[in-house]
Parts: structure tokens; C-alpha cells; sequence
């Protein structure tokens, strides 16, 4: 039966290939229509694909919550974190607040390097690690980014997109106070970088803060240095938004799925 099998396909390809060698104003004519529906056919068919990832439903049983949730730390960026942020600007010059910023990056360093590794992408890691020790060394503790004027890229990777990449599914949507759009994927991947993090309190050797209050001022310092930088943008992303909750929960879930595919 196998051999009937084998038989029957090499029967077939010679057929096809015979038929191909068979030139005709007729056939031409027959092949370019086919070729040009097919052409049709493929673009129509990335156009509905494309259409289908926009236009994805999210998983979202906490609507409620979430649309309070964003409601108030809506209030609380636009009374409170704002004109902080503001005022911290006006009396910190914009040098010393890129610098600060470049410090607390290449403090990421032991979350990229991890996870870059628990994706099988050592040569990242590898970067990762060259990106740290030029940037601690030469950049004065990272206040200077010389790798990246190096040509060194930086490889943004989180425990939550290494649990993408091993198959994790997002979850249900969720809003967390003061930090914003989030998944029940991402929101335990937060936890676990938070406690791999230099800048916090969890016992590891290498982390600064000595206590949980220290913690919170260095968590206080990086938010509120990070808006300084990027005043305004919160604003423009809102106000073409029919629908503020929405808008934000759909582009933050299509970021995420863009981040962990590539």
C-alpha cells in the first residue's frame, strides 16, 4: 500500500510538471488570472487578519472595577502626580533629570539580563551585560548612557513577556492604582521583577534600599523623574479618545502581544 502511495504521488508531480511544460495563448491567459487571484486573494486575506488582530475582544470580567479604577488614578495624575512632576521639573534642570533616568535604566540591568536568559536570547544578554559594565564604568554608575553612543542596543525584556514567550496567556484586564492598564499575567510578572529589582527591599545582596520606606522613595524618585520627562503626552494620548478606558486597555493589550512576539 505504500508503494501504491508513492507510486500515485510521483504520477502526479510528473503530471503537474508536464502540464506546466504545455504553452497556450489559452493557458497563459488561465495562469495570470489564476495568479492575480491569488494575489487578491493573499492581500485580502492579510487585510482580514490584520483587521481580526484589531479588532480582538479582551478578556476583560473586571470592566467595573477597571473603569473606577482608571477613573481614579486619572484624578490622581491630573491634581496630585502632574503638577509634581511640574514642579519637579522647574527646579531640576533637564540634564540632571536624563541622567537620573539613565542611572535608574541601567539599574533594570538584572531584570533584561534574567529574562533575556529565561527566553534563550543569551546573545542579548550578553549585550546586556557589556551595555552594564560600560555604563557603570564609563557612564559614572550610569548617569551617562555610553553604550547606546557605543552602538550597544538595549534589549527591553520583563518576567511577564518571558511568560508570554513560554506559551502564558494574558488573563483577564486589569487596572492597577496609580500604575495603570495591566493582566493577571503581567501583574505576577511585576511582582517578580519588583523583587529582583536593585531599587527595592526583598533581601537580596545587591539591592539598595534598607528598609521598605527607602523602597518607596526610590519607587517615588523614578515615577516622578520618568513624568517630568514625558509631560503632556498623557494628555494628547487622551483627548482624541471616545472612550478613555478603552482606548487605553486595547493599546496597552496590543503592545504587549506586539513586545512578546518579537
Amino acid at each position: 500500500m505504500r508503494y501504491l502511495s508513492l507510486i500515485f504521488i510521483l504520477f502526479f508531480l510528473m503530471t503537474g510538471c508536464s502540464s506546466k511544460n504545455i504553452s497556450t495563448p489559452h493557458t497563459k491567459k488561465s495562469i495570470i488570472a489564476t495568479e492575480q487571484n491569488s494575489t487578491q486573494t493573499s492581500e485580502d486575506d492579510e487585510f482580514d487578519d490584520e483587521f481580526d488582530d484589531e479588532t480582538k475582544e479582551v478578556f476583560d470580567p473586571l470592566e467595573g472595577y477597571n473603569r473606577v479604577m482608571t477613573n481614579i488614578n486619572d484624578k490622581i495624575y491630573l491634581y496630585a502626580f502632574n503638577p509634581i512632576s511640574k514642579g519637579y521639573a522647574f527646579v531640576v534642570p533637564k540634564p540632571v533629570r536624563v541622567g537620573v533616568s539613565n542611572a535608574f535604566d541601567n539599574l533594570k540591568f538584572p531584570i533584561r539580563f534574567v529574562n533575556n536568559i529565561l527566553q534563550l536570547k543569551f546573545d542579548h544578554s550578553i549585550k546586556e551585560l557589556g551595555r552594564f559594565m560600560v555604563n557603570s564604568t564609563v557612564g559614572v554608575l550610569g548617569l551617562f548612557d555610553v553604550a547606546t553612543k557605543a552602538g550597544i542596543k538595549r534589549y527591553d525584556e520583563d518576567f511577564g513577556q518571558t511568560l508570554g514567550y513560554w506559551g502564558v496567556g494574558s488573563g483577564f484586564h486589569i487596572v492597577l492604582p496609580f500604575l495603570g492598564p495591566s493582566n493577571l499575567r503581567d501583574t505576577i510578572g511585576l511582582a517578580v521583577d519588583t523583587a529582583i529589582s536593585p531599587r527595592t527591599k526583598s533581601g537580596l545582596e545587591y539591592q539598595i534600599p534598607k528598609n521598605n520606606l527607602e523602597s518607596l522613595g526610590y519607587a517615588s524618585l523614578y515615577y516622578t523623574n520618568k513624568n517630568s520627562l514625558h509631560l503632556g503626552e498623557y494628555e494628547n494620548l487622551k483627548k482624541d479618545a471616545l472612550d478613555v478606558y478603552t482606548f487605553f486597555r486595547d493599546a496597552y493589550e496590543q503592545k504587549r502581544a506586539k513586545e512578546i512576539s518579537e
